[in-house]
């Protein structure tokens, strides 16, 4: 089975190397065009094209797929399927209806919920207890094709975006391989999507990252754990700015007003929110400096209980 294989960052290639290494035929991959980084803005190549390049597959990176010469190069590639996984571009009706078998894609939730750009990070935003991974059948629509096969896995309560996505990844790429054969084989039952479930998962902002101290304890809890890696969660303590990289809702009860220093000594650091919750800091980042315990902060840093 020839197969096209789209995708660009790192939550892509587990399944990319899953068609690799199965021995199935990946006849081109096309990923995002190469980006500039950090301060000396040298391009940087996206993950998959790292790794498609460690096995001498073709790469192909156009800024648009509605570009003519994008469908010729696919026809002469003649894929009998076309695999995404987090391409971050949509596919037009051209090239949805070019390969026989179709397109299928790799996605981190359990559709129909959380379709769209950041399924992982909203899932645990919104306090959702499990995720998973859905393999189906793309069309026009965003990701509201036919679902081919779905995986649940449950999420840990302190468990952040990075270690879910991490985790997903691994889940699609195995996933994928155990519905391949009936692709393949013309005996796979797609069912489709009950739209009337469904929710969107959008892009993270920065303008997500302020922690509001009357919300519970548990919401801002979910907001550190969502938006971990980037944006990350983000609060003022004692006048500097810090990103807050690892929480834990606090056992205890306080009467204190919401932002209130609950403690903050050699063992810990708490502050309260919302209907009297208490939230403590393990793992904080002030601006301008590295990751550091909480306690390591107020060693240089001493904050004085409200």
């Amino acid at each position: 089975m020839r197969i096209v294989f789209m995708g660009t960052p790192d939550f892509a290639v587990p399944s990319l190397r899953a068609l690799v290494e199965e021995g199935y035929e990946v006849v081109g991959v096309f990923t995002q065009p190469d980006k500039p980084k950090n301060r000396g803005m040298k391009l940087q190549f996206p993950p998959v094209k790292e790794y498609a390049l460690t096995q001498n597959i073709p790469v192909f990176q156009p800024q648009k797929l509605r570009e003519g010469e994008v469908l010729d190069t696919l026809k002469a590639l003649s894929p009998d399927l076309i695999v995404v996984a987090a391409y971050g571009k949509l596919l037009p009706p051209a090239i949805l209806e070019l390969p026989p078998l179709g397109c299928i894609n790799v996605h981190s939730s359990l559709l129909p919920k959380y379709r769209g750009a950041a399924p992982i990070n909203w899932a645990i935003l919104n306090g959702e207890m499990q995720s998973g991974v859905t393999i189906m059948y793309m069309e026009e629509g965003l990701d509201t094709g036919d679902i081919l096969a779905s995986r649940a896995t449950p999420i840990a309560s302190d468990e952040n975006a990075q270690q879910l996505h991490d985790r997903l990844s691994e889940m699609g790429a195995q996933l994928l391989l155990e519905v391949l054969p009936a692709l393949e084989g013309g005996i796979a039952r797609p069912t489709p999507q009950d739209d009337s479930q469904s929710c969107y998962a959008p892009m993270l902002s920065k303008e997500l990252s302020a922690m509001v101290w009357t919300d519970r304890a548990e919401k801002l809890h979910n907001q550190v754990r969502g938006l971990y890696p980037w944006p990350s969660a983000v609060c003022e303590l004692d006048g500097v700015r810090c990103k807050i990289l690892k929480t834990a809702v606090a056992d205890e009860r306080t009467g204190k007003a919401p932002g209130s220093v609950v403690q903050a000594d050699k063992f810990g650091l708490k502050l309260a929110c919302g209907d009297g919750s208490v939230l403590e800091i393990l793992e904080l980042q002030p601006d301008g400096k590295k990751r550091m315990a909480a306690t390591a902060f107020l060693m240089g840093h001493p904050i004085k209980a409200d």
